[in-house]
């Protein structure tokens, strides 16, 4: 059982769940008051400021709300009451979401030359500028509230594409079973997906690979009607709010430019040789006589079983990350100290790791610690998360507080690249030097190449839907098979269950998304190189962009870091850093 300093300390939120209900008491009260504004916030300056001030606070008590009951749901999540805060908290949202839809049309009902005029009479409302610039840019794609109402409802029929998924996918397939080399029974499951692609013998890794991607293939045309339907509505509501194509609808909001999108995918295309020598490399290291997408993920190094306290763990990461600043490694220090973390795996625990916050309050990371080097790795990770939060909070208004997920996983890298340095620096073995490089190909290869390669196939899947061609399963399974040609090379073979594989992946349902993961750590590679080679304003830009929230659009916060992701330049580092820490690895394994 978790020492109690080991776990969150939920009262520097709540002091308990009856407090929690007094603040969703007031959250609807608030709503109410807010809602019967109705109609007017527009008509002066003073009303409009009210309005929006209300509405932040509405937003920091709902988020608190739902922060609060996630952690203390995901600390036992048998315990009856956490999961009645949690199921509240939801439906609560949603229902004061539906209350208060009538504010964006409303505020639409400006113009920008009303607004600025609006500035000029009250200056406090000068702090909503960005957000307001936002909302004017969306106008030509937003519509009067019966329009609305109905591309809100399209939009929740969508969602039940993924829905459908997830059912399957979760509770309907019956997944086989399969008796390991030690002679135990393993479900052949998305469960037991690391835990078998890591083991030592070959035969048994394809067996469990080829029976859990035949399970999607004996349901290909389920899944593929269910991924038509979903990419048919991306298409249909980009078309009805007047976007060029659902990519331009998505990277709309966060001022991506489309052009970002086609050079990762150009610019990774252009450069798969290093990816296709690491294939080769792992297949003349294992001593295979083929090498398939099962043998990704056996380690290159065996044998090396260090386990790390938490205690250690601590350190290393203070120690890696204090090229930051003491400032830094002092707020990382409370959060070990003050119960900003809960650390060890515990029976009805949520498993993973993530990072959490709410405005006005310190952030939380949820840690399930055994141990390994990976989880030493994802303590700096989900630090990185943490800190950014801590920084942009302490920062930033309410407003601009929050950041996108295009900025999002630049921080949490940054602090895994720092990490890998250190321990780099630090090895006392070929051996572990040679671990932590293969990390490092392993994480660059599972987050730039092959999430660039799943932005590829989903780019050409809505292109197909918007020429008007329908999705098929042939059709799908072929395209994807073509891209682990294009990427992965001559030497890789090809199972014909591998065709099926994007039939697994369920961020497909969530269009334009995992590009994001590419262009996150080539940005985070770049800003770690500068700040590990001592560039002059290395740390003082990276810190600076800590602090910018969403106040921004991404491009120009991550410009402030020292990036510029419009330009192929930070995608090209990567790739060739790649090449770097591949050539450094082979000598290691050859002696």
């Amino acid at each position: 059982m978790s020492n109690v300093k080991d776990t969150w300390d939920l009262t520097h939120m709540f002091q308990d769940a009856a407090e929690w209900r007094k603040n969703l008491e007031e959250a609807k009260q608030l709503t109410k008051t807010l809602s019967a504004m109705q109609g007017t916030i527009t008509k002066d300056a003073d009303t409009l400021y009210k309005a929006l001030q209300m509405n932040d606070t509405l937003g920091e008590k709902l988020t608190a709300l739902f922060v609060y009951s996630k952690m203390y749901f995901d600390q036992n999540m048998s315990n009856s009451e956490a999961k009645d805060l949690y199921e509240t908290a939801d439906s609560v949202y949603t229902a004061i979401a539906e209350q208060l839809s009538f504010l964006e049309p409303e505020l639409l009902e400006l113009t920008p030359e009303v607004f600025a005029g609006y500035v000029t009479e009250k200056p406090e409302l000068k702090l909503y500028d960005f957000m307001m610039e936002g909302l004017f840019e969306q106008k030509a794609h937003i519509f009067n509230q019966q329009i609305e109402e109905i591309l809100s409802k399209m939009g929740a029929l969508g969602n039940s594409f993924e829905k459908i998924y997830d059912d399957l996918s979760v509770n309907d397939i019956q997944y086989p079973e399969i008796v390991t080399p030690e002679g135990e029974t393993m479900e052949v499951n998305n469960n037991n997906y690391q835990v078998a692609l890591i083991h030592p013998d070959a035969a048994f890794r394809n067996e469990f690979f080829q029976k859990l991607l035949g399970v999607y293939k004996q349901h290909i045309n389920t899944i593929t009607s269910a991924y038509y339907g979903s990419v048919k509505n991306d298409v249909f509501i980009a078309k009805s709010r007047k976007y060029s194509s659902a990519r331009a609808m998505a990277l709309f909001g966060n001022h991506i430019p489309e052009e970002v999108y086609d050079n990762l995918i150009a610019t990774v295309r252009k450069n798969v040789a290093p990816l296709q020598d690491y294939v080769t490399l792992r297949k003349e290291v294992l001593a295979l006589p083929e090498i398939h997408f099962s043998d990704l993920f056996v380690p290159l190094v065996p044998g090396i079983d260090r386990t790390y306290t938490y205690e250690e763990a601590q350190q290393i990461v203070l120690e890696a990350t204090s090229v930051l600043g003491e400032d830094y490694t002092a707020v990382l220090k409370e959060a070990f100290e003050n119960r900003w973390i809960d650390v060890y795996p515990a029976k009805n625990k949520a498993t993973g790791a993530y990072a959490i916050h709410s405005y006005g309050y310190h952030p939380f990371s949820l840690l399930n610690f055994t141990g390994t080097l990976n989880d030493v790795f994802t303590i700096a990770h989900e630090l990185g998360h943490v800190m950014h939060s801590y920084y942009s909070n302490k920062n930033q208004p309410y407003v601009y507080s929050d950041y996108c997920i295009f900025t999002a996983e630049v921080a949490s890298t940054v602090n895994e690249q720092l990490l890998f340095d250190y321990l780099y620096k630090n090895s006392k073995s070929d051996a572990e030097k040679a671990l932590l490089l293969c990390n490092q190909l392993d994480n660059i290869r599972s987050t730039l190449y092959r999430q660039t390669l799943f932005a590829d196939f989903e780019n050409q899947t809505h292109q197909m839907v918007e020429q008007g061609m329908p999705l098929l399963p042939d059709v799908l399974c072929d395209n994807y098979r073509k891209l682990y040609e294009i990427y992965h090379g001559e030497d890789f073979v090809i199972d014909d269950v591998l065709s099926c594989e994007w039939a697994r992946i369920p961020h497909f349902y969530r269009a334009f998304y995992v590009y994001q993961y590419a262009t996150g750590i080539s940005a985070a590679v770049s800003i770690s190189k500068k700040i590990l080679n001592g560039e002059k304003d290395a740390v003082k830009n990276y810190r600076h962009f800590l602090t910018c929230g969403g106040s921004d659009y991404p491009i120009n916060l991550l410009k402030i870091a020292g990036v510029d992701m419009a330009s192929p330049q930070p995608i090209e580092d990567t790739l060739q850093y790649f090449q770097e820490v591949l050539d450094e690895l082979k000598p290691l394994l050859k002696k």
